[in-house]
């Protein structure tokens, strides 16, 4: 579970914790055991403090000067390998859970996709591998930091455990 602190202001204006738990928008894949999501913020254009807009969230790919947080959890390549896995349901799925996002997965290389974004990435826990598509790749590890700049890429976990990533993607006028 990711906790999440969120702080505001009361109506006298003293800064107050307006919220202190799990996300609302908070997934467990079916389809795909061990992959998980939780949408930790996002934000529209300036950026402002504003109440929860996670439960209103419509893509996953914010536009221009927009930001979207959130956690992935990644699960061992042996669910993936496994003869129940059902690809049709978890590609479904997820293109239920993150519109806009998942339809810039490639059907034909599973996991490459690239988006409109600058992103940050921190490795919470676990083993992640950042596969790009000119052939280079990097193991990350906890404490790990990507800045994922609009390129083509996959990401993979060879591990036996689930890996957390920690993600903030913004919105880019253009690619690198």
């Amino acid at each position: 579970m990711v906790r999440r602190v969120v702080t505001g202001v009361d109506s006298s204006g003293k800064p107050v914790i307006v919220s202190d738990g799990e996300p609302p928008v908070t997934r467990q894949y079916t389809h795909t055991p061990g992959f998980a999501r939780s949408l930790v913020w996002n934000t529209t254009a300036p950026a402002a403090p504003s109440d929860d807009p996670t439960e209103s969230l419509k893509s996953y790919v914010p536009a221009p000067g927009e930001t979207i947080a959130l956690t992935v959890t990644f699960p061992p390549a042996g669910v993936y390998a496994d003869p129940g896995w059902d690809p049709a349901a978890a590609g479904a799925e997820q293109l239920a859970a993150t519109p806009g996002l998942a339809e810039l997965f490639e059907p034909d290389n599973p996991g490459m996709h690239t988006t409109p974004t600058v992103d940050y990435g921190v490795v919470l826990s676990g083993e992640v591998v950042l596969d790009l598509d000119g052939g280079e790749s990097a193991v990350l590890r906890p404490g790990d930091l990507v800045v994922q700049n609009g390129t083509r890429h996959a990401w993979r976990n060879n591990g036996t455990e689930p890996a957390t990533v920690f993600f903030v993607l913004m919105g880019a006028g253009g690619t690198a």
